[in-house]
Parts: structure tokens; C-alpha cells; sequence
């Protein structure tokens, strides 16, 4: 898979602010845990593309635990807004899901539970609405020395491992995978590199990290280090403790390529 990465590895990287939805607001906590109120999603999506998001990516984080469907309401507000790429994710069981999804304003829909239940979803949805807009959620913990995939926001292990699972993910129709390190989501401790390296060379489709962004250090180290194609943070945006204008400016600084401002 080194070739693999060797192509992707020149092109911009992306900057992706995610918005975890619970009962209509943004909210963020600590490895999944202790969630604290970051405002209205409409107006924290508008607020992150202004200051130079590439993408937003809306997690309703109940939904699959609380067996409903996407907040569809909340979906088409944020989207009216939105002039960048929008992925949404909570709640897709099945294509239908998937079509009111899209409908309602998305570009992408994530699918994290329902995919590991049924992989045939994957494809069902990449033949419908081409794999570019179909990412498949993998939350992964350190157990055992190797990573283990769970389900349902984090609540539940699956016995699987995360590699061999996006292998299968990409085989099924993914075109992207948005990877959480559950071990550092919220942390601010920084990406688990080791990990997304690890399922960087494994798949030959953009691997998106997510969980431990604390710093502009942080996505420089996954970039070069965990060779992610793009990283995704929440919390050191929401409470100001990150700029993107002048995380790009830092990556700029660092020979990473992105897209404006800077």
C-alpha cells in the first residue's frame, strides 16, 4: 500500500470541523463521555466554514443508541447555510435512511453500526449515490495490543479488528474513512498516529483522523506521521482553542498543503 500512499500524500489536506449533535445541540465531551453544550448546529457549521472549514460533518450521536432516525430538521438547517462540503452521520440503517439524508441537504452520509451489521449496506449505498459520497465511522480503542472496532457511539465492542474492517469497508464501496481514536477522542493529547498510519496503509481510499486534536502540532504529526489525508476536529474549535485560519497558516508554515485562508 506504500504506492498508494505516495500518490495521495501531495494533495491538499483537508481541515474538517465536526459537529456531534445530541437532542438538537452540539455538544463535546471526553472519550465519548461527560458532554458539554457547544451551541446550535446551524450557527456553529456557518461560523467554521467562515473561518475556512474545507468540510462539516454532523454526528447525531444518539441515534443509533436510541434506535431513531436522523434529526432530518436539523440537517436541512445547517445545510441551507453550508457553501462547503456536508457529511452527516447518526441514525442510517438502510439506503432509505441514506436517500432522506441526502435530501435533506447532505453531500456525504456516514454510516458506522449499520455498516458493521450489514456491509451490503456500503454498496447498496455507493451504487445508489456513487462511493465519494458514502464514508464508513470506525471508533477504535487499544485493546489487546491491537485496535478493536465498537458500535454504537462508542457503547459497544464488536470483537472486530479496525484494519481488516476498513479493508473490508473499502472492498464493500467506501470512499473514505473517517477514523476515531476513541482512546484520545477529547483529550487534546493529540491523533493516535500509530493507528491512522496503520489504516492508512491498509486502504487505498482517504483516510480522515479524528479524536486528540489539541494543537496545530498535532495535525502536522498526523499528516506526516499517521499520513491522514484529512484530520477532524470538534472541541478546540468550538471553545476557541483553535483558529483554522491560523491552524492553515501553521500547516502552510510547515510545508502541509492546504486550501485557504492563508
Amino acid at each position: 500500500m506504500r504506492r498508494n500512499y505516495e500518490m495521495r500524500r501531495v494533495l491538499t489536506k483537508r481541515i474538517i470541523a465536526c459537529l456531534d449533535v445530541d437532542d438538537g445541540r452540539v455538544v463535546k465531551g471526553v472519550q465519548f463521555v461527560n458532554l458539554r453544550d457547544a451551541g446550535d448546529p446551524p450557527e456553529c457549521a456557518a461560523a467554521h466554514a467562515r473561518d475556512g472549514a474545507d468540510e462539516i460533518v454532523l454526528l447525531d450521536i444518539t441515534a443509533t443508541s436510541n434506535k431513531r432516525n436522523t434529526m432530518l430538521d436539523v440537517v436541512s438547517r445547517a445545510a441551507r447555510g453550508l457553501f462547503i462540503p456536508f457529511t452527516v452521520g447518526g441514525g442510517i440503517r438502510e439506503l432509505a435512511d441514506a436517500e432522506a439524508v441526502f435530501e435533506a441537504g447532505a453531500d456525504k452520509i456516514a454510516i458506522n453500526s449499520a455498516a458493521v451489521k450489514d456491509p451490503t449496506l456500503i454498496g447498496k449505498i455507493a451504487a445508489r449515490f456513487g462511493s465519494q459520497a458514502v464514508v464508513v465511522a470506525i471508533d477504535a480503542r487499544r485493546v489487546n495490543g491491537g485496535f478493536e472496532v465498537f458500535v454504537a457511539g462508542g457503547r459497544t465492542p464488536t470483537g472486530r479488528d479496525a484494519l481488516l474492517w476498513a479493508q473490508e469497508a473499502a472492498a464493500c464501496g467506501a470512499g473514505e474513512i473517517l477514523l476515531t481514536s476513541m482512546d484520545r477522542d477529547g483529550t487534546r493529547s493529540g491523533f493516535d498516529c500509530e493507528l491512522v498510519q496503520k489504516v492508512a496503509d491498509a486502504v487505498s481510499i482517504p483516510v480522515i483522523a479524528s479524536g486528540g486534536a489539541g494543537s496545530a502540532q498535532d495535525f502536522i504529526d498526523v499528516f506526516r506521521n499517521g499520513r491522514a489525508d484529512a484530520a477532524l476536529a470538534a472541541s478546540i474549535f468550538h471553545f476557541g482553542i483553535e483558529n483554522i485560519g491560523q491552524l492553515k497558516c501553521a500547516l502552510r508554515a510547515a510545508h502541509v498543503p492546504v486550501r485557504w485562508p492563508c
